[in-house]
């Protein structure tokens, strides 16, 4: 199955997510299909903290994608905030 989820980048205390499309059975950091955005939770300032390519994002749950619980809620959360 096809998944939306987390990636975990950055250094040692300070975490960089990317938002991958992958196969479920892939290693969390592993392997990916494509990258449609990313998230930031040390993100501070003028700094942006999530972005996300919609259009992408559209595409790949109209072909089967599903997105992780922290994804769907981090997407969901994107529009109040903007």
């Amino acid at each position: 199955m096809v998944v939306i989820r987390l990636s975990r980048g950055g250094a040692k205390k300070r975490p960089f997510y990317n938002i991958v499309v992958t196969d479920s059975r892939n290693r969390r950091d592993g392997r990916f299909i494509e990258r449609i955005g990313f998230y930031n939770p040390v993100a501070s300032g003028a700094s942006e903290s999530f972005r996300v390519a919609q259009d992408r994002l559209t595409h790949w749950q109209g072909v089967g994608a599903q997105m992780s619980p922290t994804v769907a809620r981090l997407v969901a959360a994107a529009p109040k905030a903007a």
